[in-house]
């Protein structure tokens, strides 16, 4: 049975290659698109999980998200050192700002300030330099991608002087950290001389990190903190997703990607059951020839089963090894930097190529159970 079906399958090489290039095209889309689009969130939150030493983000309880900075007294920052359950509490300062390079070409840049002491929120993958320069006034630090983004077909080289609100600062050394939502270039230096250069407001203090005691609940710590200092405190997994639902609720990018995967499904199921249903009329006189020497209709449903099956498995194949190999060849791509074919992606395909395929099968089977045998006698 198995070399009939493969044999009416592979017979006709325009409709198989025709089968084949409906599922693949239905896997590349869908699965890069959702690829995309997962990577695309998580870039949203990932100055948060950069920062892997602290369990507890405290804010002003108005800030909705990651790039949405509230500046607080600096008394802050001792209460919050005050909370019982607190093993250590550290200032954190994000904004943008504009840099203005020797040439007076100007770029916009995420500045970064860190705990002087600790330096807890720094990049921990250091290119070239050392991160305990950070600990020196003036010194700076620039992500790699930034950095060629920055000086575009220069090689990697430090010191570099660079100006920031008429303050003179030097690049000491350069990090490879994953790029965040906003692809501006990241630009660490220490928490003093963020505030130093930074334009001056009663406020500045944005966020305190938080790394709670051995044993602690963190669940109860950010209640205390909020309790007594009146901030908002969330855990890092708390605050990582109001981010990214803040940017699914607030832009029009889970609407576009959404039509477009949706063009993916409609396009390879009508091309698949299409092509499928073709397949199966030109094909008639062999299920017909089939019945007449005593297929069943259960037998004829195994046949065309197993057809769905091996055009189906080759095109989900081709289509993830098409997607994987996008993703591979653009990986040293500043702007597709950290994305990613996940496996959970890759289960949620599949099972929708399968559900396109049952449908194709069950659109062209009607007409195979109806057959009459005796059409193989007919002129």
């Amino acid at each position: 049975m198995t070399r009939i079906a493969l044999k009416i399958l592979m017979g006709d090489t325009a409709k198989y290659l025709g089968l084949i290039f409906g599922i693949t095209f239905a896997t590349l889309l869908m699965s890069q698109q959702v690829s995309i689009f997962i990577s695309l969130m998580a870039r949203t939150a990932s100055a948060i999980y950069a920062v892997s030493e602290a369990d507890i983000w405290v804010m002003d309880t108005r800030v909705r998200y990651i790039e949405e900075v509230e500046p607080m007294r600096a008394v802050e920052l001792y209460n919050v050192r005050s909370v019982p359950g607190v093993q250590w509490a550290v200032p954190f300062y994000k904004g943008l700002s504009t840099i203005r390079m020797p040439d007076g070409l100007t770029q916009q840049v995420q500045l970064i300030g860190v705990d002087d002491v600790s330096l807890v929120g720094i990049c921990p993958k250091i290119i070239i330099g050392d991160k305990q320069s950070l600990r020196r006034p003036q010194n700076a630090m620039m992500d790699q991608n930034g950095y060629f983004f920055t000086w575009p077909k220069q090689k990697v080289t430090v010191p570099r002087p660079i100006e920031l609100n008429d303050h003179r600062l030097m690049l000491t050394s350069v990090c490879d950290v994953m790029p965040t939502f906003f692809t501006f270039p990241i630009l660490y230096v220490s928490y003093e001389t963020a505030v130093e250069i930074t334009p001056p407001t009663r406020n500045k203090l944005p966020f305190v990190l938080v790394k709670a005691k051995d044993g602690e609940d963190l669940q109860a710590l950010k209640e205390r903190i909020s309790e007594r200092t009146g901030l908002q405190a969330l855990t890092q997994e708390e605050f990582a997703w109001r981010s990214i639902r803040y940017i699914l609720e607030r832009t029009g990018i889970p609407i576009n990607f959404g039509i477009t995967i949706i063009l993916g499904i409609i396009i390879g199921a009508a091309i698949t059951a299409q092509t499928f249903y073709i397949f199966v009329i030109e094909n008639l006189k062999q299920f017909g020839a089939m019945k007449a020497i005593g297929f069943t209709n259960g037998q004829l449903l195994r046949v065309v089963l197993l057809q769905a099956a091996v055009v189906a498995c080759i095109g989900y194949a081709l289509g993830i090894g098409l997607t994987a190999f996008f993703f591979q060849s653009t990986a040293e791509l500043p702007a597709l930097k950290g994305f990613i074919l996940r496996w959970q992606v890759m289960v949620g395909t599949a099972v929708v190529i399968g559900i396109i395929t049952l449908f194709s099968i069950i659109f062209s089977l009607r007409k195979v159970f109806k057959l009459d045998p005796a059409i193989v006698f007919r002129g």
